[in-house]
């Protein structure tokens, strides 16, 4: 199953573009490996909605950079509806503090990932037939992400890839893409970095239209202080980088206070 989950690499890509670092990170690495990309974004009715306006312009820049990049909003909000998530919930704040700290579990949003990789596989297959060519599924799950997360793990996308492949025909065509699934997101970046040099790409722009904040403001401006906010001003500063997205605070104000909130946490355990 490693070999199926790092390093078997198609001509064809179905990606899921959430709008944040991650997954932008996985179009970059998808463009230097010559994919022909075929990116899906969720509208699952979350507060932080600013994430798909911010995918379209990165497709945007890209696809006027040469880069043929097919890009689809899927609207599941309705579904979602049914389901309970401070990410969904207008009702339930969005928890502050450390990424692993037990208050983030607030933001699970049940079965998401099984949701999201459903649809997906689904399209694969449909690619797969259309073209006659095996298809990766390419997702930005990451260590950072394992903690809180279940349906981000190992474990979970060899269990439903097993069970995908029992419930279709033609889907041993299908394989998974995980290259993040044993790294953090400060190697991630890393990598996008890296990728962005060699492709001649602005990573100013590029990041400035990422956002990873579960609670931005009206403007779309980070607070610096969910969770997601924290481990990304980290990686940043863990790659002697300074942001390019707007916050609320200066950078100096938001990186100190991420600094504090990983103290607090790392001396508590």
């Amino acid at each position: 199953m490693e070999q199926e989950l790092y390093t078997k690499v198609n001509k064809q890509a179905v990606l899921a573009l959430s709008g944040g670092l991650d997954s932008t990170s996985l179009l970059l690495n998808l463009l230097h490996k010559e994919f022909k990309i075929n990116a899906l974004t969720f509208d699952y009715g979350q507060k932080h909605s600013i994430e798909i306006e911010r995918a379209k312009a990165n497709i945007k820049y890209l696809n006027s950079n040469g880069y043929n990049i097919s890009h689809k909003i899927i609207n599941i909000s309705e579904c979602v509806d049914l389901l309970t998530s401070s990410l969904t919930d207008k009702n339930i704040p969005i928890p502050e503090g450390y990424y692993e700290e037990e208050n983030m579990i607030s933001t699970v949003v049940p079965n998401r990932n099984a949701i999201f990789s459903s649809i997906l596989f689904a399209y694969a297959l449909s690619i797969q037939k259309k073209h006659s060519t095996s298809v990766s599924l390419a997702l930005a799950v990451h260590a950072g992400d394992h903690e809180i997360y279940p349906d981000c793990r190992e474990e979970f996308y060899i269990k439903i890839m097993e069970a995908f492949k029992i419930g279709n025909w033609n889907s041993n065509e299908i394989n998974l893409y995980l290259p993040y699934i044993k790294l953090d997101k400060k190697d991630i970046l890393k990598n996008a970095i890296e990728i962005i040099n060699i492709l001649k790409l602005d990573f100013k722009l590029i990041f400035k239209n990422t956002i990873s904040s579960y609670n931005p403001d009206k403007h779309g401006r980070s607070h610096g202080k969910t969770g997601s906010d924290i481990e990304r001003i980290l990686a940043f500063d863990k790659n002697n980088l300074k942001d390019p997205l707007e916050y609320v605070d200066k950078w100096e104000n938001v990186l100190l206070y991420a600094k504090k909130i990983e103290k607090r946490f790392k001396e508590k355990v």
